[in-house]
């Protein structure tokens, strides 16, 4: 006889029962739900999928085909840790070139978007910025191999013409890279979008050894707090500038904010100097033998907040294997990062009488992908294709940088710059670097990194633009102007600054700015008298001998620094004038210099942080001078 409490208890147990098979249909059907309701009136497909590689780890695939498609067409990868389900345009339509928005190329490509290991809804563990495998990576896997993996799935499953192309920005453009390294057979094309390539040189983290520390912050937060999901940090005050300013040392500050989970920052804070790690993740460094050129167009942007060294330094080491000069493309905009898939009319107040991101998508990334995924050979593209700012024009060349002959711009006395050499006898020019009342990076106010932000984003893109005489005349920025040119001149290239500088202190960071001043014009007054900056970066003086091991500066003495300046292609026209701007620190972008010497300025004391005297020189015997590539003719 079966008693109540028996009873109910049975009750009890089918209910969870009931409970456990509801909630296990539930995800189920979750699990099935299809990413996007099909249309009859669609002219694509979407399919979505579970990629094996090697080891097992299985990486969320998304792949969006045109239904027309007879198996001719090529294949577009991107493999992203922004969410590849993302890519799919929030628009509700049945046309494929709505449905992808900006990253429409026509009607006759398949798309296909990847999660990288451990984000979104791929498996595996998430390590930014992998390192190959190697030293840093004991496992079977890394970047190159997975998009190799990918690649050998997308040509025995997804019917096509046999032929991938790759391309990504930024980060992905950090992975398209790697994909570049080994290449699958089947990869005809890469496109590397202003590409993360050395992350200490002068991408992202650092550059020359002075640390981005709120960048850094915001971007690893947001990237392994949760691996599904982007996170924003809770500042508890909006303007960067004054919130940080009161935190003290800026590694510190931040780090505290953080976790186990952010194994990047750790990575950071343990490598301050140019170390093994940085060498093996930097692109650049991945071609010294590669066995197979792919066909790249390397994108870069003049102004790219974000990441300036890298589509310059990987197009150079990829073309010392480019003997034909038929494999390997290089194209520069006037852009911020990214902005070669916006309008490109216009950056900040810059205007460029055109469209140029559109001009180049329509008359270089199409005929591109076009020639090498659709095997259109009768296409000709020039090796290099650069907008020439100032005269607001696309020039063509055989090679990056063209051929030109190198020019010195000299620091002279009583702040005039000219490309004479300064006269005999001491000269120099002092200012104070107090880390209490650091030169702001832009206009304040510095808002704090916030791409939700339309007002924030848009000042962070544009800041490499802002007119400079928001610093001018402070006391801690020194300046130096030509006189009126009475005919143009052209830079092409990269740019040195030789810097001959003391200091009272045993550490310093310079920065160095050349800076293109229009003159007064009654019909464009808005612009009368605008110092844009052409070119301008930082670098840590504790690395003047060497950027793999710190080392203190010898107090008031007179030392020679070398800091490469981002690549140019700029005119400067009849009645403008040049100028440089020198200065010692650039917050709240750069963390400060405490001025005294520690042996790592991520775990500096308070009390290190001092006010010290420092000196340019612009003599004979220590001269100070901007070295550039302008046309031969000049």
């Amino acid at each position: 006889m079966v008693s109540k409490y028996q009873t109910i208890s049975y009750r009890k147990t089918a209910l969870v029962w009931l409970i456990i098979a509801f909630i296990s249909s539930a995800l189920v059907l979750a699990k099935e739900q299809p990413l996007r309701e099909s249309y009859l009136q669609d002219n694509f497909v979407i399919r979505e999928a579970m990629v094996p590689m090697r080891d097992g780890v299985k990486l969320y695939t998304l792949i969006i085909s045109p239904k027309k498609n007879t198996g001719a067409f090529p294949v577009i990868l991107k493999r992203t840790p922004y969410n590849a389900s993302d890519n799919l345009n929030s628009h509700a339509s049945s046309r494929l070139k709505v449905t992808i928005g900006r990253q429409f190329l026509g009607d006759d490509y398949i798309y296909v978007i990847q999660d990288t290991r451990g984000r979104f809804k791929s498996e595996g563990k998430y390590l930014m910025f992998r390192a190959p495998r190697g030293a840093f990576n004991k496992t079977e896997t890394d970047e190159t191999t997975d998009a190799w993996d990918t690649v050998d799935w997308i040509v025995k499953n997804i019917p096509s013409n046999g032929r991938v192309g790759i391309w990504g920005n930024s980060y992905p453009g950090w992975l398209t890279l790697a994909a570049m390294r080994d290449p699958h057979p089947a990869l005809a094309a890469a496109v590397p979008l202003n590409p993360v390539v050395d992350v200490w040189k002068a991408d992202d983290w650092f550059h020359w050894g002075a640390f981005r520390g709120a960048f850094a912050f915001n971007f690893i937060y947001s990237m392994e707090t949760k691996l599904d999901e982007y996170t924003s940090y809770p500042y508890d005050t909006l303007e960067l500038y004054t919130w940080l300013l009161k935190q003290g040392s800026v590694t510190q500050a931040l780090g505290a904010r953080l976790d186990e989970r952010h194994e990047m920052w750790k990575r950071i804070v343990e490598n301050p100097s140019y170390g093994p790690y940085w060498r093996d993740v930097a692109a650049d460094q991945w071609f010294d033998k590669p066995p197979r050129l792919v066909p790249a167009l390397h994108v870069h942007s003049l102004w790219d907040q974000e990441d300036i060294y890298g589509s310059p330094a990987v197009y150079a080491a990829v073309e010392k294997h480019d003997v034909d000069n038929n494999m390997n493309f290089f194209v520069a905009g006037p852009w911020s990062h990214g902005q070669h898939s916006r309008d490109g009319s216009h950056l900040g107040d810059i205007t460029f009488d055109q469209d140029t991101a559109k001009r180049y998508r329509e008359d270089i990334l199409q005929p591109f992908l076009r020639r090498y995924l659709h095997g259109e050979t009768d296409i000709k593209i020039a090796p290099v294709t650069v907008f020439e700012t100032g005269k607001n024009r696309w020039r063509h060349y055989k090679q990056w940088p063209p051929v030109g002959k190198q020019k010195r711009l000299y620091l002279q006395a009583k702040g005039a710059l000219s490309f004479s050499m300064p006269a005999k006898g001491s000269g120099a020019t002092g200012f104070v670097s107090d880390p209490a009342h650091p030169v702001p990076y832009a206009p304040r106010p510095n808002w704090r990194l916030d791409y939700d932000n339309p007002i924030a984003k848009a000042k962070w893109r544009r800041w490499l633009v802002e007119d400079q005489r928001f610093v001018d005349g402070r006391p801690d920025v020194v300046t130096w102007v030509s006189e009126p040119l009475d005919h143009s001149i052209t830079i092409r290239g990269a740019v040195t600054a030789h810097l001959f500088a003391e200091t009272t202190g045993t550490d310093a960071d310079w920065v160095v700015k050349l800076i293109d001043v229009y003159p007064d014009d009654a019909l464009k007054f808005e612009m009368s008298g605008y110092q844009l900056m052409i070119s301008g970066d930082i670098f840590r003086g504790r690395y003047r001998e060497d950027i793999t091991k710190a080392k203190p500066i010898a107090a008031n003495e007179v030392l020679e620094y070398t800091l490469p300046l981002p690549h140019v292609n700029h005119t400067i026209l009849p009645g403008h004038r040049l100028m440089i701007q020198i200065q010692s620190t650039w917050f709240p972008l750069y963390d400060r210099n405490p001025q005294t010497f520690v042996p790592s300025i991520m775990s500096a004391p308070n009390s290190a942080y001092k006010k010290q005297q420092h000196r340019v020189h612009h003599s004979a015997e220590h001269a100070t001078y901007i070295e550039f590539r302008v046309d031969a003719c000049e």
